[in-house]
């Protein structure tokens, strides 16, 4: 369908959570609604913020600066603004961001007549982040457990986080969160050959239909999920990938604070060996 046909499909009034028609409005092929303007309004701050505590930091060098989270000795309580409050804001406008982008969609999915799926696929994003700037800080008992905003800083935090469990690939849910990412990015790697090598064929030969995909993944493993399954599977695990990231770190340290090495103590205590 042509993209311009499409379009007049597309802008179809309702459909909107909040404002009705007063907010009902295009700017060129994208829908923007309440939600748009509460999605820019947010992102614009939280980067006016970024930059403002890049100017009053020690560097411009984008891979070094640094919006840290308030000191732990300030708690749940609000910090100044350059001891942390910088961070406390942006990750309030990072939220308002995340979620009016989300409701966003869930608007345009009500005005298409479709599934909720993308926003539900984002949200398990927002879940993940959420995880580790809000609930697991308020379990904790600081704002100072979240991650920095930065890089270098970004990465530094989550080395220092992998030495503090000493090993944090024992971690059972962080096993499972890796297992789901890798087995989204075989999954979908081989739909992605296969709809190539099915478009693309040698030349003098016809483009192949799905009953020739459906053949080969039946010959090759021996069952074929078919063209729309194969979407269905990458959702699941990829929303499988997000969950089981949020679970492996909001289980260290409120819930186990020693190495997690040690945490599969209970396998050799099994009656079975002795």
């Amino acid at each position: 369908m042509a993209v311009l046909s499409f379009e007049r499909k597309y802008r179809v009034r309702g459909g909107t959570l909040i404002g009705g028609d007063l907010f009902d409005f295009w700017i060129g092929p994208f829908y923007v609604g309440f939600f748009g303007v509460t999605t820019i309004f947010f992102a614009a701050l939280g980067t006016a913020l970024i930059l403002y505590g890049a100017a009053i930091g020690p560097t411009w060098n984008p891979w070094l600066i640094n919006i840290a989270p308030p000191d732990i000795s300030y708690g749940l309580a609000l910090a100044p603004l350059k001891e942390g409050g910088l961070w406390q804001i942006i990750t309030i406008c990072a939220l308002g961001a995340f979620i009016s982008w989300a409701l966003r969609e869930v608007e345009i999915c009500r005005k298409l007549g479709m599934g909720y799926h993308v926003p539900a696929a984002f949200g398990m994003a927002i879940l993940a982040y959420t995880t580790l700037v809000v609930f697991r800080p308020l379990l904790m008992g600081a704002w100072g457990y979240g991650f920095p905003y930065g890089i270098f800083p970004h990465l530094d935090w989550v080395s220092n986080t992998g030495y503090q469990y000493l090993h944090f690939h024992y971690n059972p849910a962080h096993m499972l969160a890796v297992s789901f990412f890798f087995t989204t990015t075989l999954a979908l790697g081989l739909h992605g050959a296969l709809v190539l090598s099915a478009v693309n064929p040698a030349k003098g030969e016809t483009v192949k239909s799905p009953e020739y995909e459906d053949t080969f993944f039946r010959d090759l493993i021996g069952y074929s999920v078919g063209t729309l399954g194969i979407h269905r599977v990458g959702l699941l695990l990829a929303m499988n990938a997000g969950f089981w990231s949020a679970v492996c770190i909001i289980i260290s340290g409120p819930f186990w604070s020693r190495g997690w090495p040690e945490w599969w103590t209970w396998w050799l205590n099994l009656p079975i060996w002795r």
